[in-house]
Formats: C-alpha cells, sequence, structure tokens
C-alpha cells in the first residue's frame, strides 16, 4: 500500500489534517488502533477557541457545529461567596469560545471524510515506524490479523500521548518536560439543562469546581478529587452535595439529574521537543499534553495541524521544506504559551493539598486580584480564547 502522508490516529488532529490534505489534492492513509464506534464516543473536551471554529469551516466540517454548538462570551470565577463575570469580546475585540465536544467533532470528521472515499483504517494498531531519517519512510501495522506496510512519504504521528509515534523519534534527539499534578478531575455528563449561562470556575476550601455543559440539555461538571481517587467511592449523592459546596453563591440553585457517564481524569503536563524529526511530525496529545483547566489542550492539537497541513503543501505544491523545518518551532512557540497559561489557571483554582498556610493565603490574594484588576482580567481573556500572534 502507498499514500503520500500516512497519518496515525483518528482522533481530531488525524482526521482534520486528512480532510485539509485532501481539499489540496494530496492523498492520505488513516490508521487507528480503535474502532469506530469506540472512537465517536470518548468523551473529551469541548470548548473550542475562534481559530479552532474556523478551521473546521474551511474543512467543510462545521456544519452541526454552527447548528449545535453553544457560544460563549466569558466564564465567571467564583471565590470566597463571589462571583465575577469576565466578559471576553469586550476584552479581546469581539472574539468568544464556542462549547461543542470533541466527540462531535470526531463524528463530523468521520462521516465526511468516509463520504469522500478517504482511506480510513479503523482497528488497525501500528506496529513500528521505520526510516524517518531517509527518503522512504513506512508504516506497518496490523489489519485483520494480518501486518501489512504502508509505504509514504511524510509521516503524521496524530496517536495521542500512549502511541507509538512518539518512541519513533531517537532518544538522543527527543527531550521530555513533564509535571504531575497533586490531583484529579472527576469529571460526570449529567441529563439536566445548564444551570448556568457561562462556565463557572469555582475556589473553594474543599477544592476546585467547574460548571460546564455539552449542549442546552446536558451539563458538564468536573470536582477536583485525589490522584487515586476511585469512582466507586463516588455515588451520585456525594458528587451533587460536593458540587452544591463548592459552587454555592447566595441566591444561585444547582440543578440536578441523572449522571449518564463519569471519570477520573488525572492532571498533568508534558512537552517533547522537538516534534518533528526527519519525515516524522508529530501533532496534538503526541507531542504535549496540558491540564484541561484552561481548555486548550484540543485547540493546540488543532492549530498544529493548521501548520503542518500549510507545511505539507507548500512542500508538495512549490516543492519548499521551509515549512516542514520550522514546524516544530512554530507549533512550540504556541505550545509552552498554553502550556503556562493552563499551569498559572490550574495553580490558581486548585486546592493544593501540600501547600503551606502561607503559599494558599497567597492563593487567595491571587484570585482576588484577578477578580478587581481591568489589565489581569485581560490577560486571562486574551489566552483563554486563544492568543494571536503578531506575526
Amino acid at each position: 500500500m502507498r499514500t503520500q502522508v500516512a497519518i496515525i490516529g483518528a482522533g481530531p488532529a488525524g482526521l482534520l489534517l486528512s480532510q485539509l490534505l485532501h481539499d489540496r489534492g494530496i492523498d492520505t492513509v488513516v490508521l487507528e488502533a480503535r474502532g469506530r464506534d469506540y472512537c465517536e464516543r470518548r468523551q473529551r473536551a469541548g470548548m473550542l477557541e475562534q481559530a479552532t471554529v474556523d478551521v473546521l469551516r474551511a474543512a467543510g466540517a462545521a456544519d452541526r457545529l454552527d447548528r449545535e454548538g453553544l457560544v460563549h462570551h466569558g466564564i465567571h470565577l467564583r471565590f470566597a461567596g463571589t462571583d465575577r463575570h469576565i466578559d471576553f469580546p469586550s476584552r479581546t475585540g469581539g472574539r468568544s469560545v464556542t462549547v461543542y465536544g470533541q466527540t462531535e467533532i470526531v463524528k463530523d470528521l468521520i462521516a465526511k471524510r468516509v463520504a469522500e472515499g478517504a482511506r480510513l483504517y479503523f482497528d488497525a494498531p501500528v506496529t513500528s515506524i521505520e526510516g524517518i531519517d531517509g527518503d522512504a519512510p513506512r508504516v506497518r501495522f496490523v489489519r485483520d490479523g494480518v501486518e501489512e506496510v504502508l509505504d509514504c512519504e511524510l509521516i503524521a504521528g496524530c496517536d495521542g500521548f500512549h502511541g507509538v509515534s512518539r518512541a519513533a523519534i531517537p532518544a538522543d534527539v527527543l527531550r521530555t518536560y513533564e509535571r504531575v499534578h497533586p490531583f484529579a478531575w472527576l469529571g460526570i455528563l449529567a441529563e439536566v439543562a445548564p444551570s448556568t449561562d457561562d462556565l463557572i470556575y469555582a475556589y473553594s476550601e474543599r477544592g476546585f469546581a467547574l460548571h460546564s455543559m455539552r449542549s442546552s440539555e446536558v451539563s458538564r461538571l468536573y470536582l477536583q478529587v485525589a490522584p487515586d481517587a476511585d469512582l466507586a467511592d463516588w455515588p451520585d449523592e456525594r458528587i451533587w452535595a460536593e458540587l452544591r459546596e463548592r459552587l454555592a453563591l447566595p441566591g444561585w440553585t444547582l440543578d440536578e439529574g441523572p449522571i449518564s457517564e463519569r471519570s477520573i481524569t488525572p492532571m498533568r503536563s508534558f512537552v517533547a521537543e522537538p516534534m518533528s524529526f526527519g519525515r516524522l511530525f508529530l501533532a496534538g496529545d503526541a507531542a504535549h499534553i496540558v491540564p484541561p483547566t484552561g481548555a486548550k489542550g484540543l485547540n493546540l492539537a488543532m492549530a498544529d495541524v493548521r501548520v503542518l497541513g500549510d507545511a505539507v503543501g507548500e512542500w508538495y505544491e512549490r516543492g519548499s521544506r521551509g515549512g516542514l523545518d520550522a514546524y516544530s518551532d512554530t507549533c512550540l512557540r504556541r505550545v509552552w504559551r498554553a502550556e503556562h497559561f493552563s499551569y498559572w489557571m490550574t495553580t490558581l483554582l486548585h486546592l493544593d493539598p501540600g501547600a503551606a498556610e502561607f503559599e494558599q493565603r497567597c492563593q487567595l490574594a491571587q484570585l482576588a486580584y484577578v477578580a478587581d484588576s481591568e489589565a489581569a482580567m485581560d490577560s486571562l481573556a486574551e489566552n483563554y480564547v486563544g492568543y494571536t500572534w503578531a506575526d
């Protein structure tokens, strides 16, 4: 089997890259270790920066997003019995964010790629990547119990943190940076209309809580828990009781409903450098992880793909490798900005069980500063909707 660009992973990054390259007449094959049903069901992020919405529209994959996505104009910062709404459009030149689940993006992109006859193979785990330091890389994968070989010219590793792509970069070339945070998120999907207009980020002496949503009928809520927390210890009544305590505000009521899904997500910050080697290019979680507090993970993956799609197009259309050579540095500039913002939001809002009282008082002082300072609110809004670069 042959193609121009082999794409490993059928998450939003891999699928969008396949679509963008298809629109430029560049052939791709997408290999995904999991089944289609799994890919279309797994719950992930759902907060889209304007740039992410724009690239999905440009790819012709935003019809349902435009009908069903919920545009949000800010967030509520809630602590110490107070609530401060930070309005995004007035602080960012009219920009906002849109709530639309990553699961729905994957469904939309899969449907579009299948309808266009894409070579998209599910249940096809990659076993090895070869020849990335030469002119004829290849990918070995298993399909229907038989090992196959995909010859290609470029490889895009969009296979997530635990995928095989990053490990193909030589150990003496790859450098990684990591921080494991001392807490996790317990997330639920509840069949109840949201109790808020915009997202609520709440700090309390019991820990962090977040009230988000997936639609006008489905709420998405999170609780800070210990990293070794067990879902068996969190029945419905305990989850709702804890959410009520942490989100409490005089005159405000949290509406409750049946919990349809629940999971615990560890909090990690991770960056791999470089994001490319030879003919291999990493995108999304294969290269970087952010804690979800700043809503940057999905948006970073989409930003990587925009850069990579243009660089691949430049190579095939003009014979220039300039964009491919600059890919890692270009992406890492944005990645580290998002890593810092996500780290800042995480440490601002979470209760660190190992922090001394002095540090906790400093944290409260910082929260009060963000809520009172126009400059601080401007900075939070600018980073949240997606930092725009002068170049």
